[in-house]
């Protein structure tokens, strides 16, 4: 008789896409969701996002819930709203407007201070260096101190990233996930621990114990 197929584990992960206005968000979801650029993106107001489905392996599918964040809405009070529930994040900056990489630091504060992981530490968020096709300055040109930065400031890692020649969009994005499903295991086997702790401190009396009474 054939084996059984094994059922595939299905999970859903909000992942927040966030920056300064114009530093290519938007292209950078629809290059990696419909493998697709365009030069003519109007502004997001608000909020928008996409979704991926990942065939990850054999038994596992991930769809990746992608929210375009505008730039202009750091400072409003929604972004409290936008960021619940989210488990992982890009902060994308523009290589070519060091304004946008000096801005990075505020977007990463409101976001550790808004949302957070199960154990209370920050969600794992992804820099993302994008528009690297194009003439860069700033921070981006020394590879070595953008690596201090990444460290510093408690980001899981840092990418140069090109929506427009389809540059380490799929690596960036895999790289986030792995954190994410890691972060998953972890938060579940917790669980489990804290579970059996609760099932042996209610579990029953050893029976050589004598019962004391206060009367």
């Amino acid at each position: 008789m054939s084996a059984a197929p094994t059922e595939k584990r299905e999970h859903l992960y909000k992942i927040l896409v966030i920056g300064e206005l114009g530093t290519g968000k938007t292209s950078f979801i629809k290059r990696y969701v419909h493998q697709f650029f365009s030069q003519n993106y109007r502004a997001t107001i608000g909020v928008d996002f996409a979704l991926k489905v990942l065939n990850w392996d054999q038994n596992t599918i991930i769809r990746l819930q992608l929210w375009d964040i505008a730039g202009q809405e750091r400072f409003g009070n929604m972004t409290r709203v936008y960021y619940k529930e989210a488990v992982g994040a890009f902060i994308v900056f523009d290589v070519t407007r060091s304004a946008t990489f000096d801005a990075v630091i505020k977007w990463k504060q409101d976001l550790d201070s808004k949302v957070q992981l199960p154990d209370g530490k920050p969600i794992p968020c992804i820099l993302l260096a994008n528009k690297s096709d194009q003439q860069k300055q700033g921070i981006v040109t020394t590879p070595a101190k953008l690596d201090e930065y990444v460290k510093e400031h408690g980001f899981a890692g840092w990418f140069e990233t090109s929506a427009k020649e389809n540059v380490n969009i799929e690596e960036a994005a895999k790289s986030l996930v792995n954190k994410i499903l890691t972060n998953d295991k972890q938060i579940n086997a917790g669980e489990l621990m804290d579970t059996d702790r609760f099932a042996l401190a209610g579990g029953k009396t050893d029976p050589t114990q004598k019962k004391s009474c206060a009367c």
